[in-house]
Order: structure tokens, then sequence, then C-alpha cells
């Protein structure tokens, strides 16, 4: 774990250019706040809506982000309304945050501009339950949100806008209707699971119970599949006692000690923004020490409280784990199947166009795909996750998977050293490498259409772009026995 952190490859600097923007964007907006005479409430508030402005705005092109940060105070202003005017009403309050629980999941089905709205809805209610905020101090803590996404959105896309040179994002198509839709499937989900939380968090806590509904909700998070669900569940957990460890040496000691709360809020805001994409429990480890100095500074933390947080947070992850395993559950093996199927497609598509480009035609670009397919793998990865688990007891479909991950990586490398060729302006065509090219797209085709790979033999030729194919020509090939294992015993399990 500590190795994924600290060495796992950044190119472009774009996780700590995303860390220290949020650090940024987020203290200009706690600054704004205090100037405009906002108190500790309102600050906070805004502090969290310029965290949510900038960390789950994820939207493919620049265009669109903007679009969604805009959108950002229209949901969740009057969920924060309505949390604030039903403070003092428990049933209605308890109704009304499951149908935001609902409701937000469910936008995920609009692409990640609904997924967006859907976290910033949600966790608007949240913080109102977090702050214990009442109608009369709903007035302030909007003009916070208002203020805190504006100074957000001036950072990210006027100051430090560096995602104008990134390729665009790979979106999932939706797909499937009605409860063959994975985002409704989640939604009911989700729904069930955090109503478990809720009256289970109640019976623990009166008053901390939503810490329960806050996890169930955050498992769901970037999450598809029964598996992905249950692993991430258990390193939400995992993060929360290593943060609590932590959290008793820092911030219990501190006290709410002004300057030194800051700092490691901070410090906590850098390390969730930059672990996130690699390390989910690094990520809640952060979080909970966030949250534990923003409790210091409202004058309220003790061990206990800590304490508390960690049972809240199992509940929420229980909830989580017997919604995935008995509500409409979604198969591992058909996520990771469906992601596999995409990258090997992108493999074709950065053959065909190194093809047309070596062949001189004009306009031929395979880099945009190579992109791309880096993006897609990542998914492959995350979707494969549950099964490559340490705890994971089922050791052949672990092996197997393993041997995917390790081949498609070989694809990978041997694509981006055959696109790096194609790049060479003295780069020529040779029919030897148009032969080599339609071989890799014809073992694409098969795999992806499940028809069977002729055996595969080193063809004779030598030369950089003819190796890179020849490697791409062998990983597909292995790649057809660990994708089609016995029917009785898929890749990644029912």
């Amino acid at each position: 774990m500590l190795k994924r952190v600290f060495l796992a490859p950044d190119p472009g600097r774009i996780r700590l250019r995303f860390a220290a923007r949020a650090v940024l964007g987020i203290g200009l907006a706690v600054v704004v706040c205090a100037l405009a005479g906002h108190s500790l409430t309102g600050a906070v508030t805004g502090g969290l809506a310029a965290l949510l402005a900038l960390f789950t705005v994820t939207d493919p092109t620049v265009r669109g982000q903007a679009l969604t940060t805009a959108l950002l105070p229209a949901a969740g202003l009057p969920v924060l309304a309505a949390a604030a005017l039903l403070h003092d009403h428990p049933v209605a309050r308890d109704l009304a945050f499951l149908a935001v629980v609902g409701l937000g999941v469910y936008a995920r089905r609009w692409g990640p501009r609904g997924h967006s709205l859907g976290v910033f809805a949600f966790m608007m209610y949240f913080a109102a339950q977090f702050l214990q905020a009442r109608s009369e101090q709903l007035a302030e803590v909007s003009a916070s949100v208002l203020l805190s996404v504006l100074t957000a959105a001036a950072v990210r896309f006027g100051l430090w806008c560096y995602e104008r040179r990134l390729p665009p994002a790979v979106v999932p198509p939706p797909a499937g209707t009605g409860l063959a839709r994975v985002t409704t499937r989640q939604a009911i989900q989700a729904t069930t699971g955090a109503g478990f939380a809720l009256v289970m968090g109640q019976l623990v806590s009166g008053q901390r119970w939503y810490w329960a509904v806050g996890a169930t909700w955050w498992v769901f998070v970037n999450t598809t599949s029964r598996g992905e669900t249950l692993v991430r569940g258990f390193r939400r957990v995992l993060g929360t006692v290593i943060g609590i460890g932590l959290a008793l040496f820092v911030a219990v000691p501190a006290h709410g000690d002004g300057p030194l709360t800051a700092l490691v809020v901070a410090v906590s805001v850098f390390g969730i923004f930059y672990t996130a994409a690699v390390s989910y429990t690094w990520m809640m480890l952060w979080v909970t020490v966030l949250a534990a100095m923003l409790y210091g500074l409202l004058g309220v933390l003790t061990p206990g409280l800590l304490a508390l947080r960690l049972v809240e947070t199992g509940v929420g992850a229980l909830g989580a784990a017997l919604a995935v395993a008995l509500v409409l559950p979604v198969t591992t093996h058909s996520v990771t199947d469906a992601w596999i199927q995409r990258a090997l497609r992108c493999v074709h598509a950065c053959t065909a166009q190194t093809a047309a480009r070596l062949a001189g035609t004009a306009g031929a670009d395979p880099a945009p795909t190579v992109a791309e397919l880096e993006q897609l793998l990542a998914r492959v990865r995350l979707s494969v996750a549950p099964l490559v688990h340490p705890l994971n007891p089922m050791l052949g479909r672990k092996r197997r998977a393993r041997r995917v991950l390790g081949l498609l990586d070989d694809c990978a490398r041997e694509i981006r050293g055959l696109v790096a060729v194609a790049a060479d302006p003295e780069a020529s065509h040779d029919a030897r490498l148009a032969a080599a090219c339609r071989r890799v797209e014809a073992a694409v085709e098969a795999l992806t259409g499940g028809r069977d790979l002729a055996a595969w033999t080193a063809p004779a030729g030598t030369g950089p772009a003819l190796a890179h194919l020849h490697g791409l020509e062998r990983a597909l090939a292995e790649l057809a026995a660990p994708l089609r294992a016995p029917s009785g015993s898929p890749l990644v399990g029912a």
C-alpha cells in the first residue's frame, strides 16, 4: 500500500497539480467566507463546497466541467434548505435523506455531470447533519456555498486550468434499460443499504448516525459491481482505522489550535486529492484526519468520538455489503468483461491508426487512442481489483486475473512503442508492417467476437515497429486462455 502511493507513476504530475490546486482553491474559499463575515459553520460549509467542486466534477471537456460546476448550487442549495428546515422533524428528515441517496445515485445514468450533481446534493444534506445547521443559519450557509463554488471555479478555470492540455476522459456509455441499467440497480441498492445504516446508526448514536449513512454512500461512489463495492467497503474501514490512529496523535493534542489546525487541514486536503487515484485506503486516512481536525475546531473532539466514528463506518460498510449481495446484484464478471472488451477494441483502433500513419495517410494519428487506452486499462484494473485483492480466497481466478492484467499491460507497452516509432517522420511503409497490423486487428476481432485464435508463432522480420507488433500479437494470443476460462470458472466469478 505504501509503495502504491509513493512510487505510483504520475505522468505529467497530474496528481500533484490536482492536489496543489485543491489546497489553493479550498484555502481561498475559506478566506473569502471569513472576509464576508461568516461564522465557523459557514466557513466549514464553504470549504466543503469548494472541495466538492474541485474533486467531483469530471466531465470529459473543460467546457463541460465549467457548466457542471455552475450547476452545483442549483443541485445543492435546495437539498441544504430541506435538511435545515427538517432538522427538528426526525422522521421527515430521515425519509428525505434516503430520497437524496436514491436520486443522487440514480442521477449517474446521465454520466459524469449527473454523478457530480448527485454527490454534491448528498454532501450538502450530509453537511447539514454534520454541522447541525438549522433554518436560521440557512441564509449564511447558502451564501457560503455560492461564494466558495465561485472561488473554486475561478481557481480551476481561470488561475490554474491544466485540463486544457489533457486528452478527454473516457466515459462509459449508458447500457440497458430499467433494472438492466446498472445505475438503476445501484440506486435501489444504495437506498436499501442507507436505510439499514440509518436505522442501525441511530441505535449506535442518536447524534452521529449520519456517519453510517455517509459511509454507505461513499462505498457506492465510483463502483459498479458487487466485488468493487465490497473491496471499497473494506478499504474504507481500513483507512478509517489508520486515520483514527493518526488523529489520536495529531488532532486530539491540537485541541482546536487555529494555526496547527489550518496546517493539518491543508496537508489532509493535499493527501485526499493526491492519493485518491491510487489508494482509496490512503484517501480515507486523510478524510478521517480532516474530519477529526474539524471536530477539534468545533470543540467536540474526544477519543470516544473517534471510536464512535469507526463503529458508524463499520455499520455503513456492512449496510453496503448486504445491499450489493442481496439486492439486484451486479456481477463483477459482467462489468470486467465489458471493460476488457472496450480496451481490446481500443487496441484495434490504435493499430489501425498506426498502420494508416505508416502508410502515409493524411490525418492518421494514433496518439488520442493511446491516451484512451491508458484510461481504459485503469478502469480494467479497478474492476478486477476484487479478484486480485490479498483476502480473496479464489487462487485460480486470482492467478488468471493477474495474467490478464499483465498481458494487457504488455499490449499497452507495445502500443506505446509502436506509436513512438510511427511518429518518426522517417518511418516508411513496409508490407510486413501492414501484414502484422492486419494480424493484430484480426486477433482483436477474434477475442472480442468469441472466435478461436490461430496458434501464434514468431513471424520473421526485424526492426522496431515489427518488434512491437510481434510483441502485441504474442500478448493477444496469450490472452485467449485466461479470458476464456472454463464456463464453470469465469475470470472474476458471478
